[in-house]
Parts: structure tokens; C-alpha cells; sequence
């Protein structure tokens, strides 16, 4: 290989990487950092996590030999060198695109894939599993778990740790400490693995004090207890990782993770090691990308950009974050017992703006979505209105805790559910389509979706003023550009609105996909066929008189949520209809919806032409169902 000649090419697997000297995976490192930020710049991805774990990548391919060793990328959003590295370079241009690879870890994808992570926390308690799993077909496998410092606010990942630790099996967890989740780490872990890297007498002491205390003599027997005692506490005051070492870990570190060199010597003496080990890799979020280095946050997940620059295309497209963003800081300015919790996510929830605003009444609870549900039910218990703004794919991790801490209490908590529906690029594993079914059946809970960025103002108004839980759900990225003049007013709970007029058909529509329906209805009036559109706002509780008023009259009802068929709001109208109509008053009944399915990452309005969830769609639907006379 000459010196100039690129050495990315040539990586096929892990055994390619493994054959490099620490020269040449140096040069690696540059060429894998450089080619992908300029795929990212194009394709859009995570590229803050990615290149920061470029270095460590290599060291770890380096020193297990993956896919008969198992490495399991917590979140997965670091782990884009992983797949260059293992036989996807020449897809790496399809990332996240429709049909491409995927964003994160994927089993389909290659073996070197062992577990799919999109969630947060989970990779110590499946690598701990897979290592069990192995240890009793007589396998020496390693295994390992890659996670992140904002991975470990997760209780889960406690939770693993501990089992590990009380276990004593062969595992090496690897905490990437960057300093960051999404948004700058918070609590006192963080603090404490703050402490860790950037105190470097601190690291020194640990072989001082073994010897130390090991050199204690053993005179007595209440002498030797009394040195034990003092063993174990200067052990605990001075020695680095003494959390990991009472957990049963064996603890190595903190290591450069951007050495490759040093990294390697660190896992091999892990790799050497028996019972669970870990080691602490310090690394930079955005490494080698100034712009990312800078402001990694801005840089953690983001659309295309300037490879050069780091310049984004400018948008003056409303969305609805941050309609949601201010609108909630104008409601607090009028109510003090308003209060923000997000999980980690203050800018991608759009609560950065509250915060400023309002630094005493704005709750960042890590990566932690049981406790952020849970603090919010203590906050409502005295008084305040607690808005926990979620992802609603994340706030699946809570789901107890919105029913035993929330509901059962019957409180008065607020959900703000961003990325409800199709969320695109993310895919599978973000999807936001499960909510609605898993909110509707929660005794007092109130569920409703606007039609547009205006009407998620008023529904945040009614939300925070609504008696009981209450959940808002909107969909990721642009409204429909509906003008934001006029006051703000309170909509009734479980009234909706109709917006048109017809006995040929009726279309009664959930959130987002309400604006495409009224198109849909003009579309189908100029064929002559007149359909009434209904707004129908709340999934729970309906507007039981409108849904009526309209089915009685119409032979056919098509229902339109972007959310799972499967006990979501169309099911909700059926259930309605069975309950109060005679059979022979019961119109057909057509529902559009997201399938019983995981959906794979695209875009997210070609999604919405394929689930017929767009004006199209929705016509040709309804169109189809008239002929047919379902």
C-alpha cells in the first residue's frame, strides 16, 4: 500500500481493520471521519455521535472480532464507522434513504448487527442477556456494550449494571464519555465521571492506595477491622470508578478514546479480564468537524448541510415544535404554575426557548422518561401544571408511570407528544405511530390531535386548562402554512368541527391528515360527489353527536389517523358506530391508517402518499369506496 493511497477502500470487515498498524488505522480514522460527514452532509443523520466514536470503533474491531464476538451499540446513532467498517461502505450514500440503510443498527442488515437500538439505555441489560446466553452453550464469546454518558441517565442501564455486576459474568461494558446526550448532560453522575476526567492526581492515586491499604498490618482482631473500615473508605474517596468497582466492575480508565493506540491496550487487558469490566473512553462529541465540536447539540441529529461550513439551509417554514415552543412560554407568562420537563431534549422538543426564559421552572431530567412522567405527577400533586414534552416514540419508556402516577391519580399533567405519527428518515425504531392506542384506553385521559400549527395553539391553551391528564399529539416538521393571526381560544373537550356538508360520504379525520381530507372533499365535490369532512380533534373523548349525525346520513365513513389502525382512533369511531347504530343504519366503514407494522425509515411525505394519507389518498379512497360500496 503506498503512503498516499486511501486504505477505506480496501475494508471489507473487521479482519481488514485488524491487520492495520497503529499508523495506517490512524489514517483510517481521518478517512472514515471525512467520508462521513460529507455522506451526512447529503443524506442528512446523526453526525455529532458518529464522529467521536470514530477512534474507538477501530480500537474495538481491532481487539474483538466481531461477528463471532457481539459489540451492542446503545442509542445506535453512534455507530455509522461500525457499518463502513463491516461490509456497507458502497451503501453508505443510501443512509436513511428509502430502501437504503438504516440509521442505526439493523439484525436484517448484517451480522455484525446483534441487537437493533434506536431507544436509549438498553445495551448493558441485552449484552449481559446475549453473555448469559453464551456462557450456557459452553461459547467463549465476548461481548461487549457500548454506552453513552447520556445513555447512562437511563435507569435502565442501572439496572443492567447492577444485574452484571451481581452476576459475575464475562462482559465489558465501554462507557463513551463525551459529556453529552442530545443536549449537555445533567445530574450527578455526570458530575461525578466529570470528576473522573478532569482530575489527573485523581487517577494517580488508585495503585497509591491499594498499596497502601494492602500494606496495613494485620495485628488483632479488632485492629483488622478497624484497617478494613478504613480500607473501604479511603478506597471509596480515592480511587476512580469506586461507583463501577461497588457494582462488581472491575474498572479501567478513563482512556483517550480518540488513541487508538491506548484504547487497544485498555480493551485487550478487558478482554483478558474475567467477570464484568468497564472501561471508561473520554471522547468529543464532533470530533474533527468544528462546527459539530462547537455546538454538538446542533449537530447531534440534523438535515443536510455544508460539508465545508457546517452551513444548514435556511427554512421559514412554520413547524409545529416550535409553534409549540412559544406558545407555551406565552402561556406561562400568564400562569407561574406552569412548569416544563423534557428528557434530555430541551431544543428537539422545542423547549430551549422556555427555558431561557424561564430557567427556575424548566426541568431537565436526563435521558429518563419514567421519572420525567413521575416528577411531573409530584409537581401537579402541589398545585403546578407540569407540560412533560416527549418524542412519542419515547414515551413508550413511561408508560406505567402515565397510568399508575398520572391517571389513576387522575392529575393534572400534560403530555405534549412531538413526532406523533410519520416521522420519516428515523424509521422503525421513532415511528410516533403507537400513541394514540396506547393513550385512548387510559381511564381520564383526555387525547387530541390538531389539524394544523394554528389549532396547536389552541389546543395547548385547552391542555393546560383541561381538569386531568391530557395529552396533544403533532406530527414532526412543517404545518400546512395556516395563518397564525387571531386570539387564542379554549376548545371544548371532545368537541369537533365540521367543515363540510354531503350525504354521498363521510370522511372523519384525526390531527395532521384533517387538512389533506379537506382537500380531498373539494376534490370529490367537483366530481360530483359530495362528501362531509369532519374535524374530529379528540380521539378521547369523541364528539359522539357529530360522528353520529354523520353516519346515519352518509352510506359510506372513512375514518383517516397517522397512527396504527390497530385500537387507534378509527377503531374508537367503530367501536362508537356498534354501540349506537342499528345494523342497518351502519355505514361502511373504511379506515385509513398505519399498518400492523414497524415501518423502515424514507420520506416522510412519500410514507404519507404510500399509506394514503395524503390528499390523493384520501380521495382515491374515498372514491374507491363509493364504487364498491364497502
Amino acid at each position: 500500500m503506498n503512503q498516499d493511497e486511501q486504505i477505506l477502500p480496501y475494508i471489507e470487515s473487521p479482519a481488514d481493520v485488524r491487520m492495520l498498524d497503529a499508523r495506517h488505522l490512524r489514517q483510517l480514522a481521518e478517512e472514515v471521519r471525512r467520508h462521513i460527514i460529507d455522506t451526512v452532509s447529503e443524506t442528512g443523520g446523526h453526525l455529532a455521535p458518529n464522529l467521536g466514536t470514530v477512534e474507538l470503533t477501530l480500537a474495538l474491531h481491532s481487539i474483538f472480532e466481531s461477528p463471532w464476538d457481539r459489540i451492542v451499540w446503545d442509542v445506535g446513532h453512534q455507530s455509522y464507522t461500525h457499518k463502513l467498517i463491516t461490509g456497507r461502505r458502497e451503501e453508505f450514500s443510501t443512509l436513511r434513504q428509502s430502501g437504503g440503510l438504516s440509521g442505526f443498527p439493523k439484525r436484517n442488515e448484517s451480522p455484525h448487527d446483534p441487537y437493533e437500538t434506536g431507544h436509549s439505555s438498553t445495551s448493558v441489560a441485552a449484552a449481559l442477556g446475549m453473555a448469559i446466553a453464551s456462557d450456557r452453550r459452553g461459547e467463549d464469546r465476548e461481548v461487549v456494550a457500548v454506552i453513552g454518558d447520556g445513555a447512562l441517565t437511563g435507569g435502565l442501564a442501572y439496572e443492567g449494571l447492577n444485574n452484571a455486576g451481581d452476576m459475575g459474568v464475562d462482559l465489558t461494558v465501554v462507557l463513551n464519555d463525551n459529556s453529552m446526550s442530545i443536549a449537555p448532560n445533567v445530574g450527578a453522575m455526570s458530575r461525578y465521571l466529570t470528576r473522573l476526567r478532569t482530575e489527573p492526581a485523581y487517577h494517580r492515586l488508585r495503585d497509591d492506595v491499594e498499596n497502601l491499604v494492602n500494606s496495613i498490618p494485620r495485628v488483632g482482631r479488632p485492629v483488622v477491622d478497624s484497617m478494613k473500615r478504613v480500607k473501604g473508605g479511603l478506597k471509596y474517596l480515592l480511587i476512580p470508578g469506586i461507583i463501577f468497582e461497588q457494582w462488581g466492575f472491575t474498572y479501567l480508565g478513563p482512556v483517550d478514546g480518540h488513541d487508538i493506540e491506548a484504547t487497544m491496550e485498555v480493551l485487550q487487558k478487558a478482554r483478558d479480564m474475567e467477570g464484568p469490566v468497564l472501561v471508561h473512553a473520554v471522547t468529543v462529541k464532533g470530533r474533527g468537524f468544528e462546527p459539530a465540536e462547537k455546538e454538538p447539540d446542533k449537530f447531534h441529529g440534523l438535515g443536510t448541510f455544508n460539508a465545508e461550513t457546517g452551513a444548514r439551509p435556511s427554512s421559514s417554514s412554520v413547524k409545529y415544535t416550535g409553534v409549540f415552543g412559544d406558545e407555551l412560554v406565552r402561556l406561562a407568562e400568564d400562569d407561574d404554575r406552569i412548569l416544563a420537563i423534557t428528557a434530555a431534549m430541551p431544543d428537539g422538543t422545542g423547549l430551549d426557548g422556555f427555558a431561557s426564559r424561564f430557567p427556575g421552572r424548566f426541568f431537565d431530567v436526563g435521558i429518563a422518561e419514567q421519572a420525567a412522567v413521575t416528577l411531573a405527577a409530584g409537581m401537579a400533586v402541589e398545585g403546578m401544571r407540569p407540560v412533560v414534552a416527549v418524542y412519542s416514540t419515547f414515551l413508550q419508556r413511561a408508560y406505567d408511570q402515565v397510568v399508575h402516577d398520572v391517571a389513576h391519580q387522575d392529575l393534572n399533567v400534560v403530555f405534549a407528544i412531538d413526532r406523533a405519527g410519520l416521522v420519516g428518515a428515523d424509521g422503525d425504531t421513532h415511528q410516533g405511530s403507537l400513541d394514540v392506542a396506547y393513550l385512548r384506553h387510559v381511564p381520564n385521559m383526555t387525547v387530541m390531535a390538531p389539524a394544523d400549527e394554528n389549532e396547536l395553539r389552541h389546543m395547548l391553551t385547552t391542555a393546560v386548562r383541561c381538569e386531568g391528564p391530557a395529552a396533544v399529539r403533532y406530527p414532526r416538521g412543517t404545518g400546512w402554512g395556516t395563518s397564525m393571526q387571531g386570539p387564542v381560544r379554549t376548545i371544548p373537550v371532545g368537541k369537533g368541527e365540521l367543515l363540510r356538508s354531503g350525504d354521498d360520504a363521510g370522511i372523519v379525520a384525526f390531527g395532521h391528515p384533517v387538512r389533506a381530507a379537506e382537500r380531498a372533499g373539494e376534490k370529490l365535490a367537483a366530481e360530483g360527489i359530495e362528501s362531509a369532512v369532519v374535524n374530529a380533534r379528540f380521539a378521547k373523548p369523541l364528539d359522539e353527536s357529530l360522528i353520529l349525525s354523520v353516519a346515519e346520513r352518509v352510506p359510506v365513513l372513512v375514518t383517516v389517523e397517522e397512527g396504527t389502525i390497530c385500537g387507534g382512533f378509527g377503531s374508537a369511531v367503530l367501536e362508537l358506530l356498534s354501540e349506537n347504530l342499528s345494523r342497518g343504519s351502519m355505514p361502511q366503514v373504511c379506515r385509513l391508517g398505519l399498518p400492523d407494522d414497524f415501518i423502515e425509515h424514507g420520506d416522510q411525505e412519500d410514507q404519507r402518499a404510500h399509506y394514503r394519507l395524503d390528499t390523493a389518498g384520501i380521495y382515491g379512497a374515498v372514491k374507491d369506496c363509493v364504487k364498491t360500496g364497502l
